[in-house]
């Protein structure tokens, strides 16, 4: 049984290995020849490529320095500190995860989810609000903020699946435009009385309220946060809800074939709407978390590029809880690493992007991937129109 299930995750995990390799290789060729020291060696093959491989190694060192672990700040203070960049990634990656399970369980009943971005503003508003104007115990605040922000969140989702279910209108349409409501919607509410920071003209609310704030994990000088957790039990939640509940056999059937699904007796409406009002309320905790556990004041960019961000997260975990875990983790990598790479190297941030794009490209792809490494076949699972995509 061992064996199976090894397999299985070896064959799963095969795609994105391959294609986070190839996208890595052409990002390193990226980097030497945009490097005009690099260029100037061209005349000299053998010198080229030692100063181009050197200076590919130095941007990917950066890169790890910034993400996972930094020898010169465990040197300065103590070993543990070197450890800070690791806790800057999984900070970054804790809404993302949050993010991409609400855009993976839309995948799952066949709804694409663009409105993540949106639904995430309106979870930090709402545990902002909660935050700042209540005075309630500790734990008791934190779970009253944060349910605030995930169930405002899910009306928002909500909204849409009410509307694609009883008057067919596209989700994606109707999140895109959802998308652009909630972010003016966030710059009009900083710049009422309730929300603006007394003595404050820059649209900033007050901060969350000490009991309403998640615990650090590793003391004041790393922002490492309580959040994580909330985030892996969400990854589980859905995991729980897609392959051991009912309900979640019933998002699985419309995702697979809507009209089959009907014919069985499952109200698609009923799925649709309840499917967008959990991944509203799934984004809504991301922003709740982000809120409570890192930023702790909402701002008109509270959401940065997180909503969007998580398409390509569960595009790259293939729309499966634990794969999106990863998916973000790796995000969160790049992101917290990619200044560092900047900084010490001068390679730009932009880079970054380009690699996160040529890793779902790649991912989207599965043909390319297969002729570039002389691979016989690859798992059916491997396909985004898989099975395994939409059941």
């Amino acid at each position: 049984m061992m064996r199976n299930l090894l397999s299985k995750f070896g064959q799963a995990a095969k795609l994105p290995t391959l294609s986070f390799a190839l996208a890595f290789s052409i990002t390193g060729l990226l980097i030497a020849f945009s490097d005009p020291k690099v260029l100037a060696k061209i005349g000299s093959p053998l010198e080229f490529i030692k100063s181009g491989l050197a200076t590919i190694r130095n941007s990917y060192l950066a890169l790890f320095q910034g993400s996972i672990f930094d020898i010169n700040l465990a040197r300065g203070h103590n070993f543990f500190q070197g450890f800070y960049p690791l806790s800057e990634t999984i900070v970054i990656s804790t809404p993302l995860i949050l993010t991409g399970l609400s855009v993976a369980l839309a995948f799952k009943s066949g709804l694409f989810n663009i409105g993540a971005q949106g639904q995430f503003i309106f979870g930090a508003i709402g545990a902002s609000y909660v935050g700042f104007h209540f005075q309630l115990p500790i734990v008791i605040h934190i779970i009253a903020a944060a349910l605030a922000g995930t169930v405002l969140a899910a009306i928002w989702g909500g909204i849409v699946g009410l509307l694609k279910a009883r008057t067919g209108a596209h989700e994606v349409i109707l999140t895109i435009m959802m998308n652009y409501i909630a972010g003016y919607f966030i710059f009009w509410i900083l710049k009422t009385k309730t929300f603006l920071r007394p003595g404050r003209f820059d649209p900033m609310s007050p901060e969350v309220g000490l009991n309403a704030r998640l615990p650090r994990l590793a003391g004041d000088n790393l922002r490492i946060h309580a959040g994580i957790f909330i985030a892996l039990a969400a990854a589980l939640f859905v995991w729980w809800l897609l392959k051991k509940t009912t309900i979640g056999f019933r998002f699985r059937a419309v995702g697979a074939n809507a009209q089959a699904a009907k014919t069985a007796g499952i109200s698609v409406p009923i799925v649709i709407t309840s499917t967008m009002a959990i991944c509203g309320g799934l984004a809504g905790l991301g922003g709740a978390v982000h809120i409570l556990g890192s930023e702790r004041a909402l701002s008109p960019d509270v959401a940065g590029s997180f909503g969007f961000d998580a398409i390509t997260v569960a595009l790259l975990g293939r729309a499966q809880p634990l794969g999106t875990v990863f998916a973000a983790l790796l995000f969160g990598a790049l992101r917290a690493g990619g200044r560092t790479m900047q900084a010490n190297t001068g390679t730009p941030l932009d880079i970054v992007l380009v690699t996160q794009a040529l890793i779902v490209l790649f991912i989207a792809a599965p043909n390319f991937v297969r002729f570039v490494f002389r691979l016989k076949k690859l798992s059916s699972s491997a396909s985004l129109t898989s099975k395994g995509w939409n059941g």
